[in-house]
Parts: structure tokens; C-alpha cells; sequence
């Protein structure tokens, strides 16, 4: 599917360009430094421990050295040790043609990503309305600023999951917008709904989103953005699935709300795990 429309140099140079840091993209071809921490999250049962401690009170860590290949990262497939997103180049640009297509199309209402990590795909959502001069929408970011939930009994599809327990995934708050401050986006269209889905989500103050993206992994997660936030979807807005292929569980919360809303808009492949569709009806 065709994603690039007519755009002015200086719009795609900048937003090419900005893609490329947001991923780490000179990386390629060369090895990153994991922090034990991150790269082994059962590390703490090792002897590694009071070494790594002592070594931190000095400025040294141990680090895990990891290659960075090329499919992988444009993809996004791999963790990254320090860019800004992981859903790699190829889901940025679906990003950018869904808000081009918005524009287009005059959609009505804000854009959101429910689990949003380091902040890369929604500072890029900022960086494109910016550069597309789009004053009226208002940028939301949804997560717990603590990492995944542990699964809950009632959604027995989640019991097989460990991604609670992932240290790499929890990212404080403070952090994203230090990320947004370093490339100047961070204004008062901004906006951060910190806390648990099932808490958050439901009385949620937005009215109108033309673009809602999905990159919370479970199926509790998923299911409950879905049923808070799909309805103020406008229609002609667009809806993206981040780990659509990745997980079983966030693929059938997905077809499960599609089932019983009726919904039968076409789901589209961004690459082997992203996927998206525009609301019809």
C-alpha cells in the first residue's frame, strides 16, 4: 500500500530525518550497550549484582552487547537500548500518512496512543501535526508510566504473559517529556492520562480522535482502549494495532470487539506485526 503523498522538501526532509533519530537509526550495523537490568530482568538473582552495584557507585555497569540489524530495527522488532520508540521506521511513516489523509479529508477530533513507552511515536504525531500545521488537535498520551499490569484472572488470555515483568518497559513520565523537551515539541496540546487503563480510560475527557494507535500488548489493555475509545472515533478517522501479529491475546481482543460491534473494515498490514484499518461506519 501506497503511504507517501505529494509533500514539500523541506516537510519531508525534516520528518525523514526525525524518523531516523527516533529510532536510532545510525545503530545499524553496530552493536548497543543493554544494561543488565533491562537485558536480564532476573539479574538481581545472580552473583552479578553487588558487582554491577559497586561498579554503578563508580560510573562503570555491566552491559549486555547487542548487534542492531537492519530489517529488525525498521521494522521494529528489536528493544532498543535508548531510542526515543521500537515500532521502528515503517509504523512512523503509517503515522505520518494517516495525519496527511486526516488533513485531507478534514477528520474531526485528537489523536492518542494507549502505551506509549519512551514517547517516539507520539512525539512524531506531534512533529507531523506541527509541520503540517494542524493547531486544532490535541496530542494524548495514555499509559501507566509503570509498565504492564500483571494479568488479571478474567482475562484468561493474559495468563501466559510475562510482560509485567519486563523492567524495560516501564518508563516514569518524567522521562517522556524530558523526551518531548528535546525536540521542542512539548506544548499545552500535549496531554498526559497517567494511570491503569481500566482506571483511566473510562472517564477520559476527550471528545472527538481521528486517530487512535493501540500499543498496550494485552488483552485487557487493548480490549478496554477499544471499548472507551473507538466510539469517539470519528468516522474517516483511523485506528492502528501495534502488536496486532506479535501477541495472540491483543489479536483476539481486537476481533472480539470487531465481532460484536459489527465492525468489517478491512484490516491493513503495516509490516509482519502492525496493523490498521479507517473507520467507515
Amino acid at each position: 500500500m501506497n503511504q507517501h503523498h505529494h509533500e514539500s522538501k523541506t516537510e519531508s526532509a525534516y520528518l525523514e530525518l526525525l524518523k531516523k533519530v527516533l529510532i536510532d537509526y545510525e545503530k545499524i550495523g553496530s552493536r548497543e550497550f543493554h544494561p543488565l537490568s533491562i537485558a536480564n530482568p532476573n539479574w538481581k538473582t545472580f552473583f552479578l549484582y553487588p558487582i554491577d552495584k559497586l561498579l554503578r557507585k563508580r560510573n562503570f555497569s555491566i552491559v549486555k552487547l547487542k548487534f542492531v540489524n537492519k530489517d529488525e530495527r525498521l521494522n521494529g522488532f528489536d528493544w532498543p537500548a535508548s531510542a526515543k520508540t521500537m515500532i521502528g521506521y515503517n509504523r512512523l511513516s503509517n503515522i505520518e500518512y494517516c495525519i496527511r489523509i486526516i488533513k485531507q479529508d478534514q477528520i474531526e477530533g485528537d489523536l492518542i496512543e494507549t502505551g506509549v513507552w519512551r514517547g517516539g511515536a507520539v512525539i512524531f504525531m506531534k512533529a507531523v501535526l506541527n509541520e503540517l500545521d494542524i493547531t486544532d488537535k490535541t496530542v494524548w498520551l495514555a499509559d501507566s508510566f509503570q509498565g504492564l499490569p500483571r494479568p488479571k484472572t478474567k482475562f484468561e488470555l493474559d495468563k501466559a504473559s510475562n510482560l509485567h515483568k519486563e523492567r524495560i518497559l516501564a518508563v516514569s513520565k518524567k522521562e517522556v517529556e524530558a523526551n518531548f523537551r528535546l525536540y521542542d515539541l512539548l506544548d499545552d496540546k500535549v496531554r498526559f492520562i497517567e494511570g491503569w487503563f481500566d482506571e483511566t480510560l473510562p472517564k477520559v475527557s476527550i471528545e472527538k480522535l481521528s486517530l487512535l494507535r493501540l500499543d498496550g500488548d494485552l488483552y485487557e489493555s487493548t480490549i478496554i482502549a477499544l471499548e472507551n475509545l473507538y466510539p469517539k472515533l470519528s468516522i474517516g478517522g483511523f485506528v492502528i494495532i501495534d502488536d496486532f501479529n506479535a501477541f495472540e491475546f491483543c489479536k483476539k481482543a481486537v476481533m472480539d470487539y470487531r465481532l460484536t460491534h459489527g465492525i468489517d473494515e478491512k484490516i491493513i498490514e503495516i509490516d509482519k506485526e502492525a496493523v490498521f484499518w479507517r473507520k467507515k461506519k
